[in-house]
């Protein structure tokens, strides 16, 4: 029963933090305007920094970092008050990415902004550097790597995303010596995350197939 909350807990507190998207507020508190009307139309880091230029996007940044943070850290101190872990070895690890996932999903549907958000990576990201550090800079050297060879942010998302499940099940098991059967469980819930980010990155798939996909520039087009 207190497993049970406690997942009830970490899905809570992740979508609702997820819903605060911050793209959308902070474009809105400094330009009136609705970053989902302008550029690509996303609410995400990259589109806000092309239409809105770099104050709103670091803001942005940070604070997308911090509610993937705070979901993951308030659900695990849930789960650690409730003695709801696995077993004293797990820590509670693995409400980690539960917490994670429906942050993701809240900043994709988010509740206080008619189900229309971004696509969910920097939450994603920043839910792995709570629940596993190691798979957290696994990922960034990823999509660093994947960037600055190809110029596209869509493209490294996507790798980094589908490379996930596979960095933490061989991370996890080798590296953190956490053994197969867990490790194996922390790959599984991975998954969704990994494949709703992918998802979500349709339409960029399209466009890299196509040669239409824009390169990432640290040039923005202004506000429009």
């Amino acid at each position: 029963m207190k497993v049970l909350l406690a997942l009830l807990i970490a899905a809570a507190l992740g979508y609702l933090l997820g819903s605060c998207n911050c793209s959308i507020i902070f474009v809105k508190l400094m330009t009136g305007k609705d970053i989902r009307t302008m550029g690509s139309k996303n609410a995400g880091l990259t589109n806000t920094y092309r239409c809105c230029g770099p104050v709103p996007a670091v803001l942005t940044l940070i604070g997308d970092l911090c509610k993937g943070i705070l979901a993951v850290g308030l659900a695990r101190a849930a789960a650690s008050a409730l003695s709801a872990g696995l077993s004293p070895d797990n820590d509670t690890h693995y409400i980690g990415y539960i917490a994670g996932l429906f942050a993701v999903i809240g900043h994709i549907f988010p509740l206080y902004f008619q189900f229309r958000g971004g696509k969910g990576v920097l939450v994603g990201v920043a839910s792995f550097l709570m629940v596993d550090a190691k798979v957290f800079m696994a990922l960034l050297l990823i999509f660093i790597v994947i960037l600055a060879i190809s110029k596209y942010v869509s493209l490294a998302s996507i790798m980094s995303a589908l490379y996930c499940p596979l960095a933490t099940l061989l991370i996890s098991w080798i590296v953190t010596g956490a053994g197969f059967g867990r490790s194996f469980l922390y790959m599984v819930l991975s998954l969704p995350m990994a494949g709703i980010v992918i998802w979500m990155h349709r339409t960029n798939i399209q466009r890299l197939i196509d040669g239409t996909e824009s390169k990432f520039t640290f040039r923005f087009a202004g506000n429009k």
